[in-house]
């Protein structure tokens, strides 16, 4: 627990992902388009990924990746990610976690 919470806490927007997965590609290129410099950890591709999933999977992530940090804060997965974007809170979150600048 502890190395995914020092790993989320490195940048503003960090993202555990899967090269292999579709929603993880979706949710990058959207913060990309965002103009959000984030972190991705591509956890089939890294050392101990699957010590990283188990860790997301015991935070009540469903599915587990993409699993998106910002502030060091768990935010969720893509549908609550895009919930936050369209109810207005996702643009201020991430200037408050000074991912933007906007």
């Amino acid at each position: 627990m502890e190395r995914v919470m020092s790993l989320a806490s490195q940048r503003a927007v960090v993202i555990f992902s899967k090269s292999s997965c579709d929603m993880c590609y979706t949710i990058k290129t959207f913060f990309k388009e965002l103009g959000v410099n984030t972190e991705v950890y591509e956890i089939d591709e890294v050392p101990r990924g699957r010590e990283i999933e188990r860790v997301l999977a015991r935070l009540g992530l469903r599915p587990i990746v993409p699993a998106v940090f910002i502030g060091g804060q768990l935010v969720g997965g893509t549908n609550e990610v895009m919930a936050l974007h369209l109810s207005g809170s996702l643009i201020p979150m991430l200037r408050q976690a000074g991912a933007i600048w906007l």
